[in-house]
């Protein structure tokens, strides 16, 4: 190579070089009920990721990200009660697992709506919406659907399923298929193809293979998934082939990322790690997505199953998750293209609300999609109106609840409400909310006639009185729910006055995913809430402001 060549080459190569800065992020990346993360890259660094989220409404939450940091709720997948019917199911039931890819101009999410209509793929031309319809595949006969796009044109639809034939080995058999798939016509192409039988290591019983992913990366296909069920005993795992419809084979150090073998007294842990997806970054290094949670005490938790993030490297051709660390870790040090303005993201923050926009935040959630209008911002400007309902929260239907998610292990959730109850069983408040049979919840009644402030604990058919105190006025009244771990706290506080403790030492692995028994996949949602407890009503709520606040320490 002459001179001038190789002057030639260092410029452009100098040209060529991204110029960033070492920038460090804290994990959970999504704090809070943001499970089973799904992301995709457009371009050069435009992220984007969604999350499950069950029977909450809307669903589907969307983030966009520019340096898999700082993300920014752009909008929801499912944010019209036609595109979709909840009632009837519990809070665990809806939405489950959603994948986002981009090809060609086009995001596609698919994803299972569980015990009520499958496997469906949605599509839009801008992430934010507005996203079509469902269109179901009943091809797919059960869960967590992944599109891989291929570099000649096919289309896959990796997915899991049950034990070939049907006939499972042992308890948690299931396997990984796949079907061609026409994005035109939307509907599958040929035969159902067996990709992975049992898990990594089939004659180990591996249980609950799901969520599958398909990259192409280097000419290689590489597959993939969780192993182990998404509580304490969760990993995941990889395979790859040389051609997209197999054989897969294990990668022999399976799994690439997994809790399960440390000690579960550890400080501060983070356990129950996989489903996760991979992205390469814009300087070429790959990162994993995928859930976790902090219990506070033996796999007792109520921030949810949460979205992490943490880098990956390969080994021999074999991506490996975390593979300087045995723990996930809360810090890690990350590449930022320097164009980006640079901000420390805190672990810790506030969140203010004083219902003064013409949207509610992106933050605020229903229990399942509205079937009327039962709340209004422009009713009493400035306010948060809520009418109060015949609905409880433990119907599995649409109570006047709106809420939003516990982010920390030590919060506060704190509301300032007007309320005229004109029966005693008409009430308004704040509840901390885990599903249909586990809730506390502090809020404004009356009790005979006089204005009173109650506690209750819910029950398998509604709920009992723990504590109440007589009020002065039902004017101004602030609410106060403080998260300390394991416990909550319920206080009151009369107009501009100190604030005083209705219930405290109050067990919150009542309202834990743990907690509840049985099967459970959501997290605790702090809720303004409004009832009359199953009779006709027509007195409203309004709710001057909304503050969240956390604090964990680590």
């Amino acid at each position: 190579m002459n001179k001038f060549l190789i002057i030639t080459f260092l410029l452009l190569g100098g040209c060529m070089q991204e110029k960033y800065t070492e920038a460090h992020f804290n994990n959970p990346i999504l704090p809070g009920f943001y499970p089973d993360p799904s992301i995709c890259k457009v371009g050069n660094n435009d992220y984007y990721l969604v999350n499950s989220s069950f029977c909450y409404f809307p669903g589907i939450p969307i983030f966009h990200s520019k340096d898999l940091v700082k993300w920014q709720q752009i909008g929801h997948a499912l944010d019209r009660p036609e595109q979709l019917d909840f009632d009837g199911l519990g809070m665990s039931g809806g939405v489950f697992a959603p994948t986002i890819r981009y090809n060609a101009g086009t995001f596609y999410i698919t994803c299972t709506l569980v015990n009520a209509g499958g496997n469906f793929i949605i599509t839009a031309k801008d992430p934010a919406g507005p996203w079509s319809d469902p269109i179901f595949i009943p091809e797919l006969e059960h869960i967590d659907p992944s599109p891989f796009f291929d570099d000649d044109g096919t289309v896959y639809l990796v997915y899991n399923s049950v034990a070939p034939d049907n006939k499972p080995l042992y308890s948690g058999h299931r396997s990984i298929r796949m079907w061609e798939y026409d994005v035109k016509k939307f509907q599958v192409i040929g035969e159902e193809i067996l990709l992975v039988d049992g898990g990594s290591k089939i004659e180990e019983k591996p249980e609950w293979i799901e969520g599958p992913h398909i990259y192409k990366i280097n000419g290689i296909y590489y597959l993939s998934a969780g192993e182990g069920g998404t509580y304490e005993n969760h990993s995941q795992v990889v395979f790859r082939s040389d051609h997209v419809k197999g054989p897969y084979l294990p990668y022999e150090n399976n799994p690439v990322l997994t809790q399960r073998h440390l000690n579960p007294a550890r400080e501060n842990p983070i356990t129950s790690t996989g489903h996760a997806d991979f992205v390469q970054d814009e300087f070429g290094e790959w990162w994993a997505v995928f859930l976790g949670c902090r219990p506070y005490e033996h796999d007792y938790y109520n921030t949810g199953r949460e979205t992490f993030l943490a880098p990956v490297k390969w080994f021999n051709g074999w991506p490996v998750i975390n593979p300087d660390f045995d723990e996930v870790q809360y810090t890690y040090p990350i590449k930022v293209s320097s164009g980006i303005e640079q901000k420390e993201i805190e672990r810790n923050f506030k969140r203010w609300d004083n219902f003064d926009s013409a949207k509610l935040d992106f933050a605020w959630t229903f229990q399942r999609p509205l079937k009327n209008q039962w709340y209004s911002l422009e009713e009493k400007p400035g306010f948060l109106t809520i009418a109060v309902r015949p609905e409880t929260c433990n119907d599995m239907t649409n109570p006047s609840f709106i809420g939003r998610r516990q982010q920390h292990l030590r919060c506060t959730a704190t509301t300032k409400l007007l309320f005229d109850a004109q029966t005693e069983n008409e009430k308004a408040g704040l509840c901390i909310f885990q599903n249909e049979n586990h809730y506390y919840f502090i809020g404004l009644s009356k009790s005979a006639g006089k204005n009173v402030v109650q506690f209750y604990q819910s029950t398998a058919s509604g709920m009992e009185l723990k504590n109440e105190a007589m009020l002065t006025s039902n004017k101004n009244v602030r609410l106060r729910i403080n998260a300390e771990r394991e416990f909550y706290s319920f206080q009151y506080a009369e107009s501009d006055g100190d604030f005083k403790t209705l219930a405290d030492g109050i067990d919150a692995r009542f309202v834990s995913t743990k907690g509840v028994g049985g099967v459970t996949f959501v997290g605790s949602f702090f809720g303004m809430y409004a009832t009359s407890m199953g009779k006709p009503s027509s007195t409203k709520a309004y709710f001057d402001w909304f503050a969240y606040e956390g604090n964990d320490q680590y």
